[in-house]
This record gives C-alpha cells, sequence and structure tokens, in this order.
C-alpha cells in the first residue's frame, strides 16, 4: 500500500516537472492543488462537458472505437477506401512533397517577455485592477449614452416622470449589482432587494430597486446607430470591445504559448449539471459566438472575437456556417497582433488546417492543433495518416510524416489522435503521466497539445467563478455583460502577479467580492432613491 502511495506521488512530481519544462503555470493563478492528470484527453473518456475542444476530443475517440471493433470482424479498416475531403492519395502526397523522413526541426526562442505591462503599487485596490480596463473614460461614456438614450427615447415614447439623468457613480454602483451575481450566484440581480434566499440588504441600500430598474431600462454603451461601419449587427457594443482589446494588449505581454478555443461562456458548470431539462430548455440560446486567445501560462485572456450567429455582414456565422473559411477567419483575428515573435498557437480541431498554420508560418507564428476528420478541414493532408490501417495499433504508438517544416502525427491511446504542427519537433519523444496507467510514450507535441489544453479545461472552472448570472434579452448587453465577465478575470490574473497581492491575497470569490463593494462605494451607506 505504501509502495502504491509513493509511486503515485513521483508521478505526480514527474507530471508536475514535465508541465515547468512546457511553460506552464500548474495551477499557479488557481485555488486547488489538483494535479492535471484528469484531463480528458489523457483518460480518453469521452466524458467531457467543458469547452468545445474537450468535446471534440471525446467525439473522436467515440467515433474510433466503433471503427476499431470492426477492424477486429474484418481485419481491413479503410486502408484502400477514400479520405476525409481534399486529403492526397499516396502518390498524390510524395507529388506534394509528404515524406515519412523526419527532421528535427522547432521553434525559434520567443521574442518578448512576459507578464504585466503596468505596474501598479502595493496599495492598488480591486477597483484599481477593474479599471485598467474599464477605466473612468469608459465609464463617462457610459452616462453620456444612457442619458442621451434616455432622451431620445422619451421624446418619441413619452416622458418618463421617474427619470432623472444618470451619474458616474450611479454608473458603477449599476455595474457593481449587476457583477454581485456572480460573486453571489443568483440568478436575478433584482433578487437582491428580495427578501428570499438571495436578497442582499448590505448592498441594497445603496440604490432602490425603482432606480436601478430605470438605469436598466435605458442603459446603453452607444446610444444610436453610426452612420457606417464594418460590424453593423454589434454596432452597440462594436466601441467597447474595441476599446476593452487594446487595453488588453496595453496591460499584459502573453507567453509564447497561447491557445485559441470557445471559452464555457453560457453557465456555471455546477449549475448546468444539476439544472432540469426542462430549465434547460426554457433558457434562450445565445444569438452569437466567441472565441479567444488565451496565455496557457497565467490564463489571462488576451483577444475576444465575437461572431453573431445571424446577421447581414458577410462575416456573420449564418454566411460562413460550416465552412472552412469562418474558423480561418476568427483565428487569423485573434492572431492578428502576434506576427513576428515565434508564439506557438494550440488549436481544436474545427481550426487547425494546413493552410491556416502555413499561413501563420509566414508570420512566425507556430502552431500545434489536433486534427478531426468529420470537423477539421483535411486539404492537402495524406489520406493514409487519415484512415485506420488493417492492423490494430499499440497504446502509445505514433505515425509521422513531414512537409517541409509541418509534422502530421497519427497517435494512439484507447482510439487514434492526430496532430498538426510546426512548432515541435517531430523527433522528440515526450510522455504521458497518468496515476493508475504509469507513463505513456507519445511525440513531443502530443504531450504538449495535452498539458496546455488540460491547463485551459481545468481554467474554465475557475473563471466560471466570474460568470455575470443577468440574462439579458439583447445580444449587445449579452455581449457587453460576457466582457465584463473576462476583465474581471484578467483583473484578478494581474492582482494575483502584482505586489498587491502578497499584502491581501484574496482569493477568486473574495476580490470579487472586494471589486463589488468598491463599486457600491460601501464605505458611504446613505442608500439613494
Amino acid at each position: 500500500m505504501a509502495e502504491c502511495g509513493l509511486k503515485a506521488l513521483s508521478l505526480l512530481e514527474a507530471a508536475r516537472s514535465r508541465y515547468e519544462s512546457l511553460q506552464i503555470s500548474d495551477d499557479v493563478f488557481g485555488e486547488s492543488g489538483d494535479d492535471s492528470s484528469d484531463n480528458p484527453f489523457y483518460s480518453t473518456s469521452g466524458d467531457s462537458d467543458s469547452d468545445n475542444d474537450r468535446a471534440e476530443v471525446g467525439e473522436e475517440e467515440q467515433q474510433q472505437q466503433p471503427k476499431q471493433q470492426h477492424q477486429k470482424r474484418t481485419a481491413g479498416c479503410g486502408g484502400g477506401g477514400g479520405g476525409p475531403p481534399g486529403s492526397l492519395s499516396r502518390s498524390q502526397a510524395e507529388e506534394e512533397g509528404w515524406t515519412e523522413a523526419l527532421q528535427d526541426v522547432t521553434a525559434p526562442p520567443y521574442k518578448e517577455t512576459y507578464g504585466p505591462a503596468q505596474k501598479l503599487p502595493a496599495t492598488a485596490t480591486a477597483l484599481d485592477f477593474f479599471q485598467l480596463f474599464i477605466p473612468d473614460n469608459c465609464i463617462q461614456n457610459m452616462v453620456l449614452q444612457t442619458n442621451m438614450y434616455a432622451k431620445k427615447f422619451q421624446e418619441r415614447f413619452g416622458s418618463d416622470e421617474g427619470w432623472r439623468p444618470v451619474t458616474a457613480q450611479e454608473i458603477k454602483a449599476f455595474l457593481g449589482f449587476v457583477i454581485s451575481t456572480s460573486v453571489h450566484r443568483c440568478e436575478s440581480v433584482l433578487s437582491i432587494w428580495s427578501s428570499g434566499f438571495f436578497s442582499n440588504r448590505s448592498i441594497a441600500l445603496k440604490m432602490s430597486q425603482a432606480r436601478f430598474e430605470k438605469i436598466l431600462k435605458y442603459f446603453h454603451i452607444v446610444a444610436f446607430r453610426p452612420s457606417q461601419g464594418s460590424n453593423q449587427g454589434l454596432y452597440k457594443i462594436q466601441p467597447f470591445l474595441d476599446s476593452l482589446q487594446q487595453s488588453f494588449g496595453c496591460t499584459f505581454r502573453p507567453s509564447q504559448t497561447q491557445v485559441l478555443h470557445e471559452p464555457l461562456i453560457d453557465e456555471d458548470p455546477v449549475f448546468i449539471t444539476t439544472c432540469t431539462e426542462r430549465e434547460l430548455r426554457k433558457r434562450k440560446k445565445r444569438k452569437f459566438s466567441l472565441w479567444v486567445r488565451q496565455c496557457t501560462s497565467t490564463g489571462f485572456i488576451c483577444q475576444i472575437s465575437v461572431h453573431l450567429k445571424e446577421g447581414p455582414g458577410t462575416d456573420s456565422l449564418a454566411t460562413l456556417k460550416n465552412k472552412p473559411q469562418l474558423h480561418s477567419l476568427v483565428a487569423k483575428q485573434l492572431c492578428q497582433n502576434i506576427p513576428g515573435r515565434n508564439a506557438i498557437i494550440f488549436t481544436g480541431p474545427s481550426i487547425t488546417s494546413l493552410s491556416l498554420f502555413s499561413e501563420f508560418s509566414k508570420q512566425d507564428i507556430y502552431c500545434c492543433g489536433l486534427l478531426s476528420t468529420r470537423k477539421s478541414d483535411c486539404t492537402g493532408l495524406p489520406q493514409s495518416m487519415l484512415v485506420c490501417g488493417s492492423t490494430p495499433a499499440q497504446r502509445g504508438q505514433s505515425q509521422v510524416m513531414m512537409k517541409g517544416s509541418m509534422s502530421l502525427i497519427s497517435w494512439y491511446n484507447k482510439g487514434h489522435f492526430r496532430f498538426l504542427t510546426n512548432g515541435y519537433s517531430p523527433m522528440k519523444q515526450g510522455m504521458i503521466i497518468k496515476r493508475k496507467s504509469g507513463e505513456i510514450p507519445c511525440p513531443l507535441a502530443v504531450e504538449a497539445f495535452a498539458a496546455h489544453l488540460s491547463y485551459i479545461c481545468k481554467y474554465d472552472d475557475k473563471y466560471s467563478k466570474y460568470f455575470i448570472f443577468h440574462k439579458p434579452n439583447k445580444t449587445w448587453q449579452q455581449v457587453f455583460w460576457l466582457s465584463i465577465s473576462i476583465a474581471i478575470n484578467n483583473a484578478y490574473i494581474l492582482y494575483k502577479m502584482s505586489d498587491a497581492y502578497a499584502v491581501k491575497r484574496y482569493s477568486r470569490a473574495q476580490f470579487g467580492e472586494k471589486l463589488v463593494r468598491e463599486l457600491l462605494d460601501l464605505d458611504d451607506c446613505s442608500p439613494t432613491q
């Protein structure tokens, strides 16, 4: 028994050591101390329910299992059959330069140091970090646009006797009330003034419910439609998103390794697993999709890209649905600020493609992506690497083909996993370390992908602590509050990397609570009407 415990401990230490060598924070910026052995990619269970990349891994595996059973029965799974659309036959692949002769290629050193670009003093408050992204001039714009919208609305539909122009202090309090739904996990912001379980008398005194509802009715970022603009569907939120993107870039420099993915943005994972099917059906579906570029060393979200599912624009999801150019467009938008730095980008199956990775390599952006024969654009890839062979594979077995500096890897671990990369040498070996199974050999690119995606998957649970539960009907408002959640997440990361954290070591929940109190200015508890 003692030997088993020592072996598990040594495996855990080995895993953490390898994490450090891959430039991954082993939960430094989280609150739990769990190791990374429960990553669905490692366990190959297909039980993932947190984000798209993990789900795709599970789907890929479930798809492979019946194929493997068929292999045993027929001893010939598609060895001579056709591959995914756009894939190359063996002779075509040879003509295009694909070969089994491997070269030792790897990404050059990163050309930038990562970390906060602005240093706040040890006395900085939660609000100080939040206002790195939502500064006073942004608050003043909300005041101006809200009052303009209220005036125009009343000119058209009649005066509102209960309305008076909003102030900057009230807008801050308004933000604080809505953000409090993430801290206290209440479904409706109005429950603050109720007598029920989620009532919060301590903050309810700062503003009457009637005044809050008036501000909620007229709240705007852009009051009127501009005469011209590139993203008409998001015109009410686009200036705010542009300002937020700029502040993300000005306050933080990401590490070399970054991930492009769709974060978990709908609900707190705990709520999703406990609510009934009827409750889930009642919740309105989002009319937009959001992708992010996220630093894997800290969890800082460096850039966001929002697309409407329906709209008149040529870049809407309805126009580009199920087409490779949608995900290629998203990836290019997210990476537009990082050419020339030798960054390594990890991608899920919907983004991974030879054409995109080749285009990125010309900009000194290196990639490592998971491939799916159903979800990826497999144009230009050898069929022989994308279909099951007739001979059953052994766990940990891999096959590699190269074209220039690009490697196509097929690795087996209770199912076939395929990767495309030019960021890691195909000649270097890595190791997947699990508590139960021990060490599973794999190419270094596979280990790197698993480790970085594991960190991001775990990070979803931490990021969910700042989900704002207020659910407005209008799409621009949904995007706005989601963006505020991201801003709070980034503010906490900067706080943990600052001297202020050494003074008062707030947890995520404590930081959120402190931010709400500072927005509400609770040192002065005189109620407003």
